[in-house]
């Protein structure tokens, strides 16, 4: 969703804005945001720097649909500084709140919303090691 995000650099996801209803669940009287924990998040971010990595670190979006209806319907997430959109992290990260668990979700872009650059189908298949061994080296 950010100008200076591309496609096949790393997002690490800190929070998880949602547009679902996943936190009904818990019944609680208020709005929860789902957020990263920190150990893994500091561990994430000083691997991606000793691999010399392109990253971002903030918050992201975990929409229910992927390819939504509305073709405007990021805007109002892109003002509020969100970085990129997919859809499980605001789920994982209530799920690990609830079960006190720790999580930590990260991305390596595929397709930019504002360029229109994507990678192909060969790409995706082999381009995501970088953050692979992010996460195993941490």
């Amino acid at each position: 969703m950010r100008e200076d995000v591309h496609v096949m650099d790393l997002v690490i996801a800190q929070a998880a804005c949602t547009d679902s209803n996943w936190a009904a669940q818990y019944r609680l009287s208020g709005t929860f945001a789902p957020i990263a924990d920190f150990g893994l998040l500091r561990r994430a971010v000083d691997q991606a720097e000793k691999q010399g990595l392109r990253y971002t670190v903030g918050n992201i979006l975990s929409q229910d649909a992927f390819y939504h209806d509305d073709p405007n319907v990021t805007e109002g997430w892109k003002k509020m500084g969100v970085i990129a959109v997919e859809m499980e992290t605001a789920a994982l990260y209530m799920n690990a709140a609830r079960l006190g668990k720790k999580a930590l979700a990260m991305f390596t872009v595929s397709d930019s919303l504002v360029t229109g650059e994507a990678l192909s189908a060969e790409e995706r298949q082999t381009g995501f090691r970088d953050m692979m061994e992010v996460a195993l080296n941490m």
